[in-house]
């Protein structure tokens, strides 16, 4: 989306095309004439376009059962996002993104007017250049719909974790479990202890989440939740989605699940 509007930034309006709603697709169309890896990047887009819109028209339980492999060798399931930004989407898939923007920038007299971000000596080939770190990245196991999960309730949560983690060691409640510890024996082997692990789901389970990303996080936040209450040890993180930031607190006692019956 970001990549979309510095390519839309001041784009001339013969290079978006005069009746063409979708801006993007008319200027990787025309860069596509002059620039074979452009070229090759919009025939891909029509496949996966046409192969949306034979789904879409294709009876529902019809589908034929498919191995899973590249996003080019088999019918892919698109979310509408993906679908809007199909066109810097591919391209990025197909690590060629770079390549384009880069001969977008040196060629911008072409496609932009003079005060257009990529028309600047210095801000175009800047973004160019932020752009080879992605597209050196393998987009191999991409997330769609029915792949996302919502955050599970807070009791939720907690009932799963005191069941993990019953038959976890008692002593020292008080104090918070290590996440993730893991007993190397003299077989070579290693084991993790169940009270650990549980703990660590839980802790994933919560604040981890395909939807979101994780900005920061701090333990030992204190929170008094009323005056006459002593202030609250807790877990604070920081989440960003594609709407807004999410600000969460958990205290350290249900994190470890030696809340019991208090409230």
């Amino acid at each position: 989306g970001v990549v979309e509007v510095c390519l839309l930034h001041m784009l001339k309006r013969r290079a978006a095309g005069f009746l063409r709603t979708d801006k993007v697709a008319a200027l990787f169309t025309k860069v596509g004439k002059t620039c074979p890896i452009a070229g090759d990047v919009c025939k891909k887009v029509q496949e996966l376009q046409q192969q949306v819109e034979s789904r879409k028209n294709q009876p529902s339980g019809q589908e034929p059962l498919k191995r899973q492999g590249s996003t080019t060798s088999k019918t892919p399931v698109l979310t509408p996002q993906a679908i809007k930004h199909i066109w810097v989407r591919t391209a990025l898939i197909e690590k060629v993104l770079d390549k384009i923007v880069q001969y977008i920038v040196d060629n911008c007299s072409k496609y932009y007017e003079k005060e257009a971000l990529l028309a600047d000596p210095v801000c175009g080939p800047i973004l160019a250049s932020l752009l080879v770190g992605p597209c050196a990245l393998e987009y191999t196991k991409l997330k769609t719909a029915d792949h996302y999960w919502t955050d599970p309730s807070a009791d939720e949560l907690v009932q799963r974790h005191r069941i993990q983690g019953v038959h976890g060691r008692q002593d020292s409640p008080s104090k918070r479990p290590a996440l993730g510890i893991r007993k190397r024996h003299s077989s070579g082997s290693t084991s993790e202890d169940p009270f650990a692990a549980s703990a660590r789901e839980y802790v994933e389970s919560l604040h981890q989440n395909s939807r979101t990303h994780l900005l920061y996080g701090k333990n030992n936040v204190l929170v008094q939740p009323k005056d006459d209450l002593e202030a609250i040890p807790g877990y604070l993180s920081l989440h960003q989605s594609a709407d807004n930031l999410t600000l969460k607190w958990t205290p350290n006692q249900l994190m470890n699940g030696t809340l019991g019956d208090s409230e």
